[in-house]
């Protein structure tokens, strides 16, 4: 009996070990990020890539900028071990000339609860092109793109749909893309490498949100540190229908259901 016991304890003591170390821990791709020189009036954004390298589960709870010229988005959901999140930094560059060096405090239930990302940059003027000398321009990074049009077709109103763009950098400099505009606001962006080497390629990804229906033709401008054509156009278009899910749920709920 005593025996049992003891093996019990031991067991229990052995289980307290175990639970101690299981804890979730975010392992950040990066912690700074430099947009380089911007032009007045660009939202500069930046998607900050983390993993969960521990055992348990991690919810990001808050992530505070160190001014309100910073606009964070982040993964809400908990991040499996294992898999990733984001935390999406956007700086508004309107009426804030000159460099900036911003913080931003990310809070979790991970081992380590508080990390740092900074970012960095300087806002020039609204025209950079007219700014640059031509010795400049010729070292700078070049976008190049083959084809300036994604169709998708026929799209459900609110269905997210992704379009893939084959960029390179012809230039003879680093090309970042620091972000991108619409006039809808329902286009967001990714790119598979956040530098570009001189020659090399990447995959832009922009995800697009209809919310308008029947045809559309959404402008993107693609802002990157490219001061010979900083602001690139692409161009997505749309046959934007009602959901088909909603049609159907109407069809069975068509006849009439007394109240009792």
């Amino acid at each position: 009996m005593r025996k049992n016991l003891y093996y019990l304890m031991f067991l229990c003591f052995i289980l307290a070990g175990v639970n101690a170390n299981a804890q979730g821990e975010l392992k950040f791709e990066k912690t700074m990020h430099d947009f380089g020189t911007i032009a007045e009036g660009v939202q500069a954004t930046y998607e900050f890539k983390v993993e969960n390298v521990g055992n348990q589960p991690v919810v990001i709870a808050h992530v505070q900028p160190s001014c309100g010229c910073t606009t964070p988005d982040w993964t809400k959901d908990p991040i499996l071990p294992g898999k990733t999140g984001i935390i999406k930094a956007v700086y508004n560059s309107t009426g804030r000339p000159g460099p900036f060096h911003k913080a931003i405090t990310v809070t979790s239930n991970a081992a380590t609860p508080n990390t740092t990302l900074y970012i960095k940059g300087a806002v020039g003027p609204k025209d950079l092109k007219m700014s640059y000398t031509a010795e400049q321009k010729a070292k700078s990074p070049r976008l190049a793109v083959g084809s300036t049009n994604y169709n998708f077709g026929k799209l459900e109103k609110g269905q997210k749909a992704v379009a893939k763009f084959r960029i390179k950098n012809t230039g003879l400099q680093d090309l970042q893309v620091q972000g991108i505009k619409s006039n809808c606001n329902c286009v967001s962006y990714k790119v598979s490498e956040p530098a570009i080497k001189p020659g090399q390629q990447a995959i832009l990804e922009l995800t697009y949100v209809p919310a308008m229906l029947k045809e559309q033709n959404e402008v993107v401008t693609i802002l990157s540190n490219d001061i010979v054509m900083p602001d690139l156009k692409l161009t997505l278009k749309a046959n934007v229908v009602e959901s088909l899910v909603s049609r159907n749920m109407l069809r069975e709920g068509a006849q009439p259901v007394p109240f009792r």
